[in-house]
């Protein structure tokens, strides 16, 4: 009798062409400071529809040097969403800036356009979008609201590869956006991450920051400002190209599974699917259900490990996180949205790999946890 594989969380989708486009780089010798790192930053920007892309080594190290670029630090207030992964705050704090939390949309849990603009003072320089979960924010209302308060915008787009709005790509949103490439996203390069943006300043001030503050065309030792050891190496932007390349066949991928799970979860009446809306193209990332009114999703990650069914939280709310209340003065923002997502929101496995018998004994290992609760 065949045993069943274990059920991962997630999975990197890696081809005997990936493999050999880093065993390339190995036999080259050329590990670093090569021609893959910006081969990659041009091809995303390809995609994205602007001038400028940047590779480096994390999405966190993209979006802190977005904020270094901007020049926000002491004194600004920078929207963000509480209902997202840590880095869209921590990179905002690396510089002084002081986050303000805005709450979200229950569907599609990214930044409501209302909230934003009642959170907006005089100190506000910036807002931070985050495209959760793969799923673009509402960019027309967020854009005028940026434009009408005089506002910069940052788009974290690091789990949104691929993904459209009204047509668009995001990465042409904003003055800039960082993508990132963990093992979990869309594709990967192990770590990594990119800038893309059609400002040139930016871009300049990526290429230096990135690279221990040198210019580019300054000498080897010679460093014109304060930077960081943020630079991609040969091995991880080979991968990121291969895998780029075959980016449609990996959102399809994962595509399907997303909608084997909808299929079968249509008819659960104790959770919802995500909702993805008609004028957004989705680039799915994590498959997050939503819990029925009086579910808690902690009793069900527990049932569901039982079974040997891995579950997630998604997200932790940042505004709870020990370094972040003390920011706060230990004060909780007003974020009943954010809240309810914090108790509810659940994340099932997820990956483009997942076969429809995986697909099943998940849903089926949630029906049997229905039963029990």
């Amino acid at each position: 009798m065949e045993v069943a594989r274990p059920l991962r969380m997630s999975f990197p989708d890696i081809n005997e062409d990936d493999v050999r486009a880093v065993a390339e780089v190995l036999r080259s010798g050329q590990l670093g400071l090569g021609p893959r790192a910006e081969a990659l930053g041009s091809e995303l920007a390809r995609r994205c529809g602007v001038r400028h892309g940047v590779a480096v080594s994390s999405g966190t190290a993209a979006l802190h040097m977005i904020v270094r670029a901007l020049g926000l630090g002491r004194g600004d207030e920078v929207l963000v969403p509480s209902f997202t992964f840590a880095a869209s705050v921590n990179v905002l704090l690396y510089e002084g800036a002081t986050p303000v939390f805005v709450d979200v949309d229950p569907d599609t849990c990214n930044l409501s356009p209302a909230e934003l603009e009642c959170k907006v003072t005089p100190r506000t320089k910036a807002v931070m979008v985050v495209d959760a979960f793969g799923h673009p924010a509402e960019w027309d209302e967020i854009l005028a609201i940026a434009a009408r308060r005089r506002l910069q915008v940052i788009d974290d787009s690091c789990e949104a590869l691929g993904a459209e709005y009204n047509g668009q790509p995001l990465g042409r949103f904003g003055r800039a956006a960082a993508f990132a490439f963990y093992p979990n996203k869309q594709i990967t390069t192990g770590e990594g991450g990119a800038i893309v943006t059609d400002d040139d300043e930016i871009a300049g001030l990526a290429r230096s920051l990135r690279n221990q503050g040198r210019d580019e065309m300054g000498a080897w030792l010679d460093h014109a400002r304060l930077g960081y050891n943020y630079r991609m190496d040969e091995m991880s932007a080979a991968l990121g190209l291969s895998q780029l390349a075959r980016l449609d066949d990996l959102l399809a991928r994962r595509r399907r599974v997303a909608e084997l799970y909808g299929e079968r979860l249509q008819d659960v009446g104790w959770l919802a699917p995500p909702v993805v809306r008609p004028h957004v193209r989705m680039s799915w990332f994590v498959y997050v259900v939503k819990l029925a009114q009086g579910f808690h999703r902690d009793p069900v990650i527990g049932a569901l490990a039982q079974q040997g069914i891995p579950a997630r939280g998604y997200f932790n709310p940042v505004h709870r996180l020990p370094h972040i209340r003390e920011v706060l003065g230990g004060r909780d923002p007003d974020l009943p949205v954010t809240e309810a997502l914090a108790a509810r929101a659940l994340a099932l496995p997820f990956h483009g790999g997942m076969t429809e018998d995986e697909v099943d004994r998940v849903v089926e290992g949630l029906q049997r946890v229905r039963k029990k609760l």
